[in-house]
Formats: structure tokens, sequence, C-alpha cells
């Protein structure tokens, strides 16, 4: 009997990896991810915001990290720092042209394990007309079965990006030459 149990949980053990690899939809519908920003304005004080329109998917094994993948598109449009009148200048040509740059993105080049549920993703970062590689330290919020029967899995993570790089010109001092993302993404396993 021993041998037949220690056999099964061997046999578990081994095919665990192989189920555990999932892919997800990022729940942007049920307000349950978020990408916000923060700036200095004139080094006095942080202006916040976020944007509003995001669509991704990623793909998560907690047996193997390392192949996990996201990718997410953001609407420049849809940038909302709860005054009208600064939205409408951040969507201008002096910072994210949204006429010309109807689309910023990211995806994931690798993904690296860090343990404790922390973990470093590089990839790309495509924003005003501009690609460049950025690293984000991300922290695996968790994962389970949900109410209304899915299972989800939820990762924040955050990075500080400069404005010139993306060809965006630092209008606002000296003190605010680079923003902070926040980033809360909440999958749905499909």
């Amino acid at each position: 009997m021993k041998r037949v149990l220690l056999g099964s949980l061997l046999v578990a053990s081994l095919l665990s990896p192989l189920a555990s690899a999932a892919n997800y939809t990022v729940d942007d519908k049920g307000a349950h991810a978020s990408i916000n920003f923060k700036i200095k304005h004139l080094g006095y004080s942080w202006l916040t915001g976020r944007f509003d329109g995001f669509k991704g998917q990623f793909s998560y094994d907690p047996a193997n990290v390392s192949a996990s993948t996201i990718n997410i598109e953001i609407d420049p449009k849809s940038i909302n720092s709860n005054h009208a009148e600064r939205d409408k200048h951040l969507k201008s040509g002096d910072f994210l042209d949204v006429e010309k740059f109807t689309r910023a993105s990211f995806s994931s080049t690798s993904v690296t394990d860090k343990g404790n549920g922390h973990m470093t993703v590089n990839g790309d970062l495509n924003l005003h007309g501009v690609s460049k590689e950025i690293s984000i330290d991300v922290l695996k919020v968790g994962e389970g079965k949900d109410p209304w029967g899915g299972y989800r899995a939820g990762f924040s993570g955050t990075v500080k990006i400069g404005l010139e790089d993306f060809g965006i010109p630092a209008k606002l001092g000296p003190a605010s030459t680079h923003v902070e993302l926040e980033l809360h993404i909440e999958g749905i396993r499909q």
C-alpha cells in the first residue's frame, strides 16, 4: 500500500507543473485592474492619474515562473487625471500627442523569479512612437477561485520611466522628468 501511495504522489508531483500553466485575460471590465501614474508637479507635489482604457492577456505557471508572459495594450486617449483641462493638455502634442500616437503597449520578453512571489518582468514598452526595454518589479498578490465559478490571479508592479526616453518633452521642470507607473493586474483564467 505504501508503494502505491508513494507512486501516486510521485506521478502527481511530476504532472502538476504541466497542469498548473494557464492563460488569463486581464479583468478590465470588472475594474479589477488598473494602470496608475504619478509625476512630481514642479517638484512641489504629486500629480496622479490613470489610464481608463486598456486590455491584455498573460500566461502564468507558478511551477515555472520564467515561462510566464504578459501583453498589454493601452489607449492613451483614456488618460484621466481627474481634471478635464489638464487631461486635454496631456493628450495634446505637448505630451502624449494622442491623435498621432493612438496606442501604447507592453510585451514581456522575460520573467525572472526572485522568490517569495517577487519577480522582475522585462519587456518592451511602446509609448509615444518609441519602443524601449523596461524592467518592472512585480509582486504576486494571490490566486484562487472566485465567487462566480472562475479562477483568478493577481499581480502588482512598479516602474519609473523617463519622459524624454520616449520623446515626451519634460516641460514641468527638472524635478518632473520621470513618471512612476503603478500596475495592478488581475486576470481571469481562460
